[in-house]
């Protein structure tokens, strides 16, 4: 047997990483999916971490578009998933020579004036409806695209066109959920050539599937409870905690803290 999976301290970090994440992937947002590597990385190395979790999210991703389905917008699906594909192919590209943690302060620095930003406007009185942009829309799906394959951190541009669209909830977590599944999915082939998964990952993975399920859907049960007025403050208020922690995150890397 892999000697990780006789550890206990395994364990201690790779259950509450998959909860974390399965609560994300149940419509919470992203600020808790960016805790799943860096729990896991306490008792594996980084990159083991995120070749562990990659099948147990699209696991997540199953359970998540069973759960959500009926609910999603066909047009923000159309404008940004041709430039999700095109940003992870970029991001296949050049995986040798961008780095995560340019990536990771890069997008966190967005994601925080993007909060900023919408703050101004909710405390002036400014709390406008975006509408749907083609240009906008592959950009930021590019983006996405780009910053989930490298740095497994998506959510942030995504969120950067999706959320000012004001959609309802269960409108705007069935599209993000189908967004992402087709990303996470797409991403296994580059993964593959790249060599992530070996037998020692994808078993500790299938240790780990069950929990997935469970996770997924205690975030559905939350999600399709909340309202409006909850739902978009507690989004952005978990947009800012996500740009704190993927700056955080790459400014340890380049300047090893």
């Amino acid at each position: 047997m892999t000697p990780i999976l006789t550890d206990p301290t395994f364990y201690l970090a790779a259950l509450p990483a998959v909860f974390l994440v399965g609560l994300s992937k149940g419509g919470f947002g992203g600020a808790m999916a960016l805790l799943g590597v860096p729990l896991l990385s306490l008792v594996v190395p980084p990159v083991q971490a995120a070749a562990i979790l990659l099948p147990i999210l699209i696991v997540m991703d199953m359970v998540s578009l069973w759960a959500w389905r009926g609910f999603f917008d066909p047009r923000t699906l159309s404008i940004m998933l041709p430039g999700a594909l095109l940003g992870i192919a970029i991001g296949w590209a050049t995986a040798a020579v961008v780095t995560e943690g340019h990536v990771r302060v890069i997008v966190g620095l967005v994601a925080l004036a993007f909060f900023l930003r919408w703050l101004s406007e909710k405390l002036g009185g400014r709390d406008r409806i975006a509408s749907h942009s083609a240009p906008r829309g592959l950009f930021w799906g590019a983006t996405a695209g780009f910053t989930s394959f490298v740095a497994h951190a998506g959510g942030p541009p995504y969120q950067v066109y999706a959320l000012p669209l004001k959609q309802d909830p269960k409108l705007y977590t069935g599209t993000s959920v189908i967004f992402f599944a087709v990303v996470n999915a797409v991403k296994l082939i580059p993964y593959f050539a790249l060599g992530q998964f070996d037998q020692a990952n994808l078993t500790a993975s299938l240790m780990l599937v069950p929990l997935a399920p469970v996770a997924t859907l205690t975030g559905v049960w939350v999600i399709k409870r909340m309202k409006p007025a909850v739902f978009y403050p507690f989004m952005y208020g978990m947009v800012l905690i996500v740009s704190l922690k993927l700056i955080h995150d790459g400014l340890s890397d380049l300047l090893g803290w």
